[in-house]
């Protein structure tokens, strides 16, 4: 972390660092997205002396966390849904999208 930040921000730093760890991140991994989110962090709120315009407009580093923790429940990919149905045989699977491919796989 730079030199004067805040507590808040170290404890911030930690629990992105640990969090990432326990998600089978690296080391070196964990502590890379704990500094890029808390860095961007300080930047949207005015902490740092200079932050790059995708800092401060892009959507925050919370929301977007949010966003991608659904992505889950979305079930396999198209591709990997394209691939299965290959395996299957399933015709026209070529010009399908997920939906119909979920469908043709009685997914």
């Amino acid at each position: 972390m730079p030199r004067g930040s805040s507590p808040k921000r170290e404890r911030q730093y930690e629990h992105i660092k640990d969090s990432a760890e326990d998600r089978g991140e690296s080391t070196g991994r964990a502590k890379e997205i704990a500094a890029r989110t808390v860095n961007k962090e300080r930047a949207r709120s005015g902490e740092s002396k200079t932050a790059s315009r995708t800092s401060t407009q892009d959507m925050s580093s919370g929301r977007r966390g949010g966003q991608r923790s659904g992505k889950g429940s979305q079930g396999p990919t198209r591709d990997q849904l394209y691939e299965e149905a290959k395996k299957r045989g399933v015709e026209g699977r070529s010009n399908m999208n997920k939906g119909q491919l979920q469908r043709a796989l009685g997914k």
